[in-house]
């Protein structure tokens, strides 16, 4: 019985494909529900690493825990309907929500008339620019903006400063001791 069971579903999936319509290149027609159903058997999030160059809108809210959304230059629209770039499937979530623009390197967060508003470390803000570590909220979908990846250490002035004193240091006591 197992068998006939597998080989109706396997014929069951072969008539929905064979009447599946296809785009003038070829191209398979799904619907929304379809494309929902494939995106949630997939692994979650994409593998990519948040950089300066690529940062990446790391979700945390249930639901969207561990997804991940690379930020492109130029503009990307974020919200529930299907024509967004980075699609919240969160009823608390507009269906236009907001804009993130890449400005010259800056991140800025555009709040786009949205119900239930956009949130930058659970302030209300129309518009916002986005540093590493920043918790971004549409509605009840949290996010992190990230710039690099948590161990990653960052090398900034300060730290150039201190090594360059110590290094200082080092040198001044073998000259004493060599004196």
């Amino acid at each position: 019985m197992e068998g006939s069971q597998q080989q109706g579903t396997a014929k069951r999936r072969t008539s929905t494909r064979a009447q599946r319509s296809a785009g003038p290149q070829g191209t398979q027609l799904f619907q929304a529900d379809e494309l929902r159903q494939q995106a949630q058997h997939a692994e979650p999030g994409s593998s990519e690493r948040a950089s300066v160059a690529e940062p990446v809108l790391e979700g945390n809210s249930p639901g969207i825990e561990g997804q991940r959304h690379t930020l492109r230059a130029g503009r990307q629209t974020i919200g529930r309907r299907g024509d967004n770039d980075i699609i919240v499937d969160d009823v608390s979530v507009s269906s236009s929500h907001a804009w993130i623009l890449n400005q010259q390197g800056q991140h800025v967060i555009m709040n786009m008339l949205s119900t239930n508003g956009t949130f930058v470390n659970d302030k209300r803000v129309h518009e916002a620019t986005l540093k590493h570590g920043d918790r971004v909220r549409l509605g009840q979908a949290e996010f992190t903006f990230l710039t690099r990846e948590a161990g990653e250490g960052r090398v900034g002035p300060r730290h150039w400063l201190v090594g360059a004193l110590l290094a200082a240091a080092i040198l001044a006591a073998l000259y004493l001791i060599l004196s």
